[in-house]
């Protein structure tokens, strides 16, 4: 269940007289009012062409569509964000950004509103959130999160933005030359910094790779404890972040980190899906059919031109007020990232943003024992087409 991202707690006229003057005065007050919630009330948006034929999505979609995502804007989810256009509005105080759907500098007919998670919504998870909160129309999620949750708040995936996991386990290549592995780490007794509740670790401890005796849960974000040791101790991350942050923006540290990606170790979940609740499919089909093909575009276009997006995302996060910045130079390391660990890429039947279901049910099968020790037992009969559908892509989008 991925209900954090610790690692990125980083990242925010006197009226005239007279009857033309009282005019001008009152759109004023209106636009102050709209300032005066956190929105972007004084940024005049551009009038886009209309989009036609499959791209129109006037009254086939709902007229805002809103996703739940589970941390602030970033680049591995480029592609989502590029669909907000160059000047979406920003609300500082929801941590919103919201813009008419564009499709090739087009207006698709309706709203497109993303929701920041994470420390923005009390790290609850987005199925919890998609539970509760009926103006939500989809929400990002994990597959072991999709598994944990699957008896009580159920979610079913549609489109799949990355997929590899990008999640890593860390070390210092100057004090262990001789880590090249996760179960590396394991043999030598040394301790593994992370946030308690990170679904993987269980996983780790019960195949051997990590000794529970070894685990700190303690971790909460901050670089200090693995500076200050020197890098004797391991880590969680991500490879889209740390390896950069660590080496250009911890100042205690300046050094590169070594890692290796948690999808290695044969925990292969698929990370931040794009999800609805299933009781929604009838209702949102005919929508999902012209929309979930769009996602795969817009992630192709990301993927291959991503400055315009990335600079999107980096002025949202300095404008949401976080911690510390998002810089231009990270997301370009992120997305390089994403491009050379495959992180983004076709799906194993080679279609872009596809899922494999004997994948998914290979999870299923790895939590089953894990959530039964926990005393949260997997519904029985639970597959994979309960999680996950291929129903709503177009299978001639592909990556490369």
């Amino acid at each position: 269940m991925r209900t954090e991202r610790p690692t990125r707690r980083t990242r925010r006229r006197r009226p005239l007289t007279g009857p033309v003057a009282a005019g001008l005065a009152a759109v004023l007050l209106a636009a102050l009012a709209a300032c005066s919630d956190g929105t972007d009330g004084g940024r005049a948006v551009k009038s886009l062409p209309s989009a036609t034929g499959r791209d129109d999505l006037r009254g086939v979609c709902p007229s805002t569509i809103t996703l739940q995502m589970n941390w602030y804007p970033q680049a591995e989810h480029g592609g989502l964000y590029h669909l907000l256009g160059s000047s979406p509005k920003v609300d500082a105080n929801r941590k919103t950004l919201t813009a008419p759907l564009t499709v090739d500098g087009h207006d698709a007919g309706v709203r497109f509103q993303i929701r920041s998670g994470g420390p923005v919504t009390g790290f609850q998870p987005v199925s919890t959130l998609m539970a509760s909160d009926p103006s939500l129309t989809l929400g990002v999620v994990a597959t072991d999160e999709q598994v944990a949750q699957a008896g009580t708040q159920r979610l079913r995936a549609v489109f799949a933005p990355m997929d590899v996991n990008p999640q890593i386990i860390m070390w210092s290549p100057q004090a262990h030359p001789e880590w090249k592995t996760i179960a590396d780490i394991g043999r030598s007794g040394a301790t593994v910094l992370y946030a308690n509740g990170v679904p993987f670790m269980d996983y780790l401890t019960s195949t051997g790779q990590l000794k529970k005796s070894q685990l700190d849960g303690s971790y909460d974000g901050s670089p200090a404890r693995f500076a200050a040791s020197g890098g004797k101790i391991a880590q969680q991350g991500y490879v889209t972040n740390e390896p950069y942050s660590y080496e250009h923006e911890v100042t205690a540290w300046r050094r590169p980190v070594a890692f290796q990606l948690i999808n290695d170790t044969g925990y292969a979940v698929y990370p931040e899906a794009v999800a609805i609740r299933p009781g929604d499919q009838t209702r949102l089909a005919p929508c999902l059919k012209r929309l979930v093909p769009i996602f795969q575009r817009a992630t192709a276009e990301y993927m291959h031109d991503p400055a315009a997006t990335n600079k999107v995302i980096v002025d949202a996060v300095r404008r949401f007020n976080t911690t510390a910045a998002y810089t231009a130079e990270h997301a370009k390391f992120a997305h390089d990232q994403l491009v050379k660990y495959g992180i983004v890429r076709d799906g194993a039947n080679g279609v872009l943003g596809s899922f494999d279901p004997s994948r998914v049910a290979k999870v299923i099968g790895l939590l089953r024992p894990i959530q039964a020790r926990a005393g949260k037992p997997v519904p029985a009969g639970l597959n994979a087409n309960d999680l996950v559908t291929n129903e709503f892509l177009d299978p001639s989008i592909h990556l490369s």
